[in-house]
């Protein structure tokens, strides 16, 4: 099988004071390192980085399956060694293989062909583009849209530079990234839909899709996140902002699938048809005037759910509001002892907080 390669050398005053913390930091984040005879390589599902160096020489060589995870190899080594080589300031030139990206390969630009409200709250856009299959994995359910800057007249679109590091022409103004879910696609089509919930105190994503008309060009960068794991019983958990992501799984579980999914919206205005089999259960909570976050539905509705027997295996997959998450990632996990493969639990938001003040994404996964 043939392998991609590119290869870096960055003058460093001392790179062992880099490699490490690197190395480290990698760890906690599901890579794995063999040392030996002064070289550390770092090894990911499909990509892997070779570190060695002379004095104050450090030597890279990356190597990976595809050119868009040498692509991502090359961004992760040059970001993590700006991070940790601090006041040194690092120049970082890549040779070999991606030498041509100009775009990064997940990046693509998308023409927004239609706007229709499902529910008084959720506003569903769809959008047009070529290699519309790369976006339609059930293991990776989320792509980042890219809203404009409001002081703009034209859109920017992010380039590579020699260092593999992402480069803004004003990185002053530059986008806002904000992660959603591909709802559906049609591939004869060519096109995918994405739901936004639109509300008052409206943030970048929900100003953008309340000025969303057919037309409108739209950066994204995708797909990515987890998605749906094989199991014989599911719980599925969100408020509006997960129930794009639970539509989606719903539809797409396997027909012998058993299970309950836990879905709150503001009233009965905001239910919406869903497709599922017939061994899952969908209960609807609903708020009836009371704000988003202040409640305890959802957790409340996980605890009393009755889990199947021992022997069972179950896969529990949550996304809310940060009190909640804390609530259901601590019961799962700690009275339910449900182990991190069984789970996924995330805080797609925070009450009182913009997405940028509250320090996590959309669909920030729980670590």
């Amino acid at each position: 099988m043939k392998e991609f390669v590119a290869q870096a050398r960055i003058a460093l005053a001392d790179p062992e004071t880099v490699i490490a913390p690197f190395c480290e930091h990698m760890v906690e984040h599901g890579a794995s390192v063999e040392a030996c005879n002064g070289e550390h390589v770092v090894r990911f599902a499909n990509s892997r980085a070779r570190f060695s160096h002379e004095a104050d020489v450090m030597r890279i060589d990356a190597t990976a399956a595809s050119l868009e995870e040498l692509y991502f190899i090359r961004l992760t080594v040059a970001s993590h060694i700006v991070e940790f080589a601090g006041a040194q300031t690092p120049e970082i030139s890549w040779t070999g293989d991606g030498g041509d990206f100009v775009r990064p390969p997940n990046f693509q630009i998308l023409r927004i062909v239609g706007v229709r409200n499902v529910t008084p709250h959720m506003r569903r856009i769809m959008f047009s583009g070529a290699n519309i299959d790369r976006l339609t994995n059930m293991s990776a359910l989320h792509l980042n849209i890219l809203v404009q800057h409001p002081d703009l007249t034209e859109p920017q679109w992010p380039s590579v530079g020699a260092n593999g590091l992402v480069r803004w022409q004003d990185p002053e103004r530059r986008p806002s990234f904000r992660k959603y879910t591909v709802r559906s696609f049609d591939l004869p089509a060519g096109t995918i839909d994405i739901d936004f919930v639109i509300h008052a105190d409206a943030g970048p994503g929900s100003t953008f899709a309340e000025h969303a008309k057919a037309g409108d060009q739209v950066g994204i960068v995708g797909p990515g996140g987890g998605g749906l794991v094989d199991a014989e019983w599911y719980l599925f958990a969100g408020d509006e902002t997960a129930l794009p992501a639970i539509g989606r799984m719903l539809e797409n579980l396997p027909e012998n699938a058993r299970g309950k999914a836990l879905i709150e919206v503001a009233d009965e205005s905001e239910i919406q048809p869903l497709s599922f089999k017939a061994g899952i259960e969908v209960e609807w909570l609903c708020r009836n005037g009371a704000m988003a976050g202040t409640t305890q539905l959802l957790a409340d509705a996980v605890r009393r759910t009755a889990f199947p027997a021992d022997g069972t295996s179950v896969y529990a997959w949550a996304g809310c509001e940060f009190e909640a998450f804390r609530a259901i990632r601590a019961y799962l996990r700690k009275e339910r002892g449900l182990s991190k493969q069984e789970n996924l639990i995330v805080s797609y938001w925070r009450r009182g907080k913009s997405e940028d003040d509250a320090g996590k994404g959309a669909d920030s996964e729980d670590a």
